[in-house]
């Protein structure tokens, strides 16, 4: 392998069919694997099958969690999450399994009604809009679009979203309502938002009096080294610049324990969750408490959860390890056609290329029986700018597995950016 960008066209044509030959090898082996999405692989999900082995279900102050009331959860479980998200107990909704299920609740409670804080609900606007750090969670995304909103693009740095730009967008349009954050091992590039940042979010003024920040910590204790990267507690930050009612921070133990059969939960101030609670009384009179009481059985607090997330990084450590060094071995001698995220900790790794080649990439191998999450799907609409960007997920698949697709992805890769190139020469 050479450098690309010194390659006569010849040389182009030359390992354009080279590569064609190479691709033709992969696609004949009849491969079926699947890495759209984030999924724990078996291994993991194997973790946690003591958990189904609880069947204690009197809490602490003797409720029976199989009975119905405590809307906002189970004490001790409110306790646990508020552990996790560095918050108080009183501040915590213990929820079922799905935290993106809350968030979309709480997209359409200001929709529909409001919050504390509003002046009048959400759906009163001629338009609303809302902030998009990119790339990100396309199912964030999903849900804005879904309620109409208009989502702006706002660029990832690695400290967090571009403040500079989003302190200039709320100050003066009171439409912008909110964005999108997901501030420890971000989803997909893996970054962790900076102090500093978390303190801007915090202190800045919005011309919306119910600007919201919606915290998806869903990887706050997904760790993949030794550094295990942490964030000061939005809430209390917000509490210190007069902005109470700003965060509403969420987390989930879906990948954790099970993402079918985990516990969510959603912390903000105590006057935001009382005024939450009272919109979610006519929807449910209360979650599963006995998953709630299960987890916190089996877990008990923070160092259990920490002690057990150290027996999932030694099944994905070497996943993302695999997937970064085959990067390294077959696209670097290549000159620069690609760069990658190095991530910390969390599920993904961002994997940039020439602009023009991540659909073509994700086309090809469809073809040769590896699906990927799809070219866009970490932008707003799926409209990735530069067609660039791809989501790598190394979680799901066996180590051999895994090795077959990395390398042909690189394949791919290669091939998208000759083929380009070629073009450009045209």
């Amino acid at each position: 392998m050479a450098d690309y960008f010194a390659m006569s066209t010849e040389q182009l044509l030359e390992e354009q069919q080279l590569l064609r030959a190479e691709f033709l090898k992969y696609k004949n082996m009849g491969l079926q694997l699947n890495m759209a999405r984030g999924k724990p692989c078996t291994e993991k999900l194997d973790l946690s099958k003591e958990l189904l082995k609880m069947d204690n279900y009197i809490g602490e102050d003797g409720f029976d969690a199989r009975n119905y009331g405590l809307l906002e959860g189970m004490p001790e479980a409110r306790r646990f999450f508020a552990d996790l998200l560095s918050v108080d107990k009183d501040e915590v909704v213990v929820g079922g399994n799905s935290a993106l299920q809350m968030i979309y609740y709480m997209i359409d409670l200001g929709w529909r009604q409001g919050f504390v804080d509003s002046p009048r609900p959400w759906r009163h606007y001629n338009s609303l809009k809302f902030l998009c750090p990119v790339p990100g969670y396309d199912r964030h995304f999903r849900i804005t679009e879904y309620f109409g909103f208009q989502m702006i693009n706002i660029p990832m740095t690695e400290t967090g979203p571009d403040m500079d730009m989003v302190e200039a967008l709320v100050k003066r349009d009171d439409t912008i309502k909110g964005i999108w954050c997901v501030p420890v091992y971000s989803n997909p590039d893996g970054y962790t938002y900076s102090a500093e940042t978390v303190r801007r979010l915090a202190r800045m003024q919005t011309a919306a009096p119910d600007f919201k920040i919606i915290w998806d910590n869903a990887y706050i204790v997904h760790h993949l080294t030794d550094e295990k990267c942490e964030v000061p507690s939005l809430l209390y930050e917000c509490q210190k610049a007069g902005h109470s009612e700003r965060p509403l921070t969420f987390c989930s133990t879906s990948k954790i324990t099970y993402p079918g059969a985990g516990v969510a939960a959603l912390a903000a101030s105590e006057r935001s969750i009382k005024y939450i609670t009272k919109n979610m009384m006519p929807m449910i009179i209360s979650f599963d408490k006995m998953n709630q009481l299960r987890h916190v059985q089996y877990f008990k607090n923070r160092e259990g959860v920490l002690a057990h997330m150290e027996k999932h990084r030694a099944i994905l450590a070497p996943k993302f390890d695999l997937v970064k060094r085959t990067f390294e071995e077959e696209l670097t001698p290549c000159g620069k056609i690609a760069r990658w995220t190095d991530p910390k900790g969390g599920y993904f790794i961002s994997l940039y290329l020439q602009e023009g080649c991540a659909k073509r990439t994700v086309q090809m191998c469809k073809d040769a029986g590896v699906i990927l999450t799809g070219a866009g799907a970490a932008y707003p609409y799926g409209l990735d700018p530069k067609d660039s960007h791809l989501r790598i997920a190394p979680t799901y698949p066996s180590l051999e597995e895994l090795e077959t697709a990395a390398k042909m992805l690189t394949v791919c890769v290669r091939l998208a950016t000759v083929e380009v190139m070629l073009k450009n020469r045209d």
